[in-house]
């Protein structure tokens, strides 16, 4: 046999496409878990083989809530520590101080690979929920971020499922700037749609759901609760009176009662005042519904606080009253919901007592044609990029060439 030609050049190996996620994951809140378990599952069903990283707060325990999800799914928190870092509770400060320092790494030399990372995406996904808005100002950080990792990478940039509510003040042009820069935008909820002039989408959880997301048992509560204590603006002992106020009136024994907690401890307090009231009710942990699923089925009603416990539990089918405790971020969220077709009671004046809902939930088919909107919009996500090519260096002795422009993604796909 002849000799290898050892001159002949080595082909380089295929270059892994490189996704990035954003999300507030690892807290943990049940709600953003699931987003982001969502969207990794997707991923390792269409893109098992590409480099996802998530980009959270909370990088060591989403490793461990989010383990296995996606084959090669790394975390860190380098856009989240840019936003940290902002001296301003200033959206605007924030949001420049973000994309300058993307640009120019030496401002924050202990990011220098996280940030240099963020200039090789070819997707950047700011993943749905509501964390931008006026409770966390400096968080526009994220968009702007995100926005100049495209502008440094030629990439992709996605926002979807976003809640914007309640706003900064004076911040719309902002926020519709740096959509600009995005060349997938979706949000879920019709006040954050006015306020992006896009039409609305969907939360990002309808791409997760699934039979996969619920307790497989049918030993399950007749009434469900979940009641936070966070963003409580009425006060926890109001909020509890209110939900005794209907099981009395419901007439709901108490043995026949669960809870269950979003959050851990932070959704525990509320029951913790009315635990003497109900002996005997089950009390479902963080820990158990992750593990296990949501207790959740077509025969109950629920009480929640949460917006996604609402979403969750009127997919399978159950009836429910969603209190709104926070007018400017909560009600808008739940509203969306029940604009959806979820059918649940909407109670924002806690000294009323609504009658008990008998007939909610989304049916099978509605739920199917909101997951396949979202498959949809994944694919134009994760669909190939196409980079563009670099300019040729000019010759030598010609005058230097003007630098090129940066690539601008301004294309908006409405969901």
């Amino acid at each position: 046999m002849p000799a290898p030609d050892s001159t002949a050049p080595v082909p380089e190996p295929a270059r892994r496409a490189l996704y990035y996620l954003v999300a507030p994951v690892g807290h943990p809140n049940y709600g953003d878990e699931l987003i982001a378990a969502s969207w990794l599952r997707h991923l390792a069903e269409v893109a098992p083989d590409a480099d996802v990283w998530v980009d959270t707060h909370s990088p060591g325990p989403a490793a461990v809530l989010l383990d296995g999800l996606h084959p090669r799914a790394k975390f860190t928190d380098t856009l989240w520590r840019l936003c940290w870092e902002v001296a301003s509770e200033e959206p605007w400060q924030a949001a420049a101080w973000v994309r300058e320092a993307v640009h120019n790494p030496g401002m924050m030399p202990r990011l220098h690979h996280g940030i240099e990372l963020l200039a090789e995406v070819d997707v950047i996904h700011v993943v749905g929920g509501g964390y931008i808005n006026k409770l966390w100002p400096k968080q526009i950080g994220l968009l702007a971020g995100a926005a100049a990792a495209v502008e440094r990478s030629g990439g992709r940039a996605a926002m979807t499922g976003q809640g914007l509510l309640p706003a900064c003040d004076d911040v719309t042009p902002l926020l519709r700037a740096l959509a600009d820069r995005f060349e997938i935008v979706e949000v879920r909820d019709a006040a954050s749609a006015e306020l992006l002039d896009v039409p609305v989408g969907l939360d990002d959880a309808f791409i997760g759901i699934g039979p996969h997301l619920y307790e497989a048992t049918e030993d399950l509560p007749e009434v469900m609760l979940c009641l936070q204590s966070d963003l409580v603006e009425v006060g926890i002992g109001k909020l509890a009176g209110a939900v005794l106020s209907m099981l009395r009136s419901w007439k709901i024994p108490p043995e026949k009662v669960g809870v269950v907690e979003g959050v851990p401890r932070v959704d525990r307090e509320v029951f913790a005042l009315l635990e003497r009231e109900l002996p005997g009710a089950r009390f479902y942990p963080f820990s158990h519904i992750w593990t296990h699923g949501l207790p959740a089925a077509s025969h109950q009603t629920w009480i929640s606080t949460r917006f996604h416990l609402h979403m969750l539990a009127s997919a399978a089918g159950a009836s429910g009253v969603a209190v709104s405790i926070h007018p400017d971020y909560y009600a808008t969220k739940h509203r969306s919901l029940a604009a959806l077709g979820s059918n649940w009671t909407l109670l924002e004046d806690l000294n009323q007592v609504p009658d008990r809902p008998k007939e909610g939930g989304y049916a099978p088919e509605v739920l199917a044609n909101f997951k396949r909107v979202k498959v949809e919009l994944a694919k134009s996500i994760y669909a190939p990029v196409i980079r563009p090519e670099p300019e040729p260096e000019a010759p030598a002795e010609e005058p230097p060439m003007a630098p090129p422009r940066r690539r601008r993604w301004s294309r908006i796909i409405r969901g």
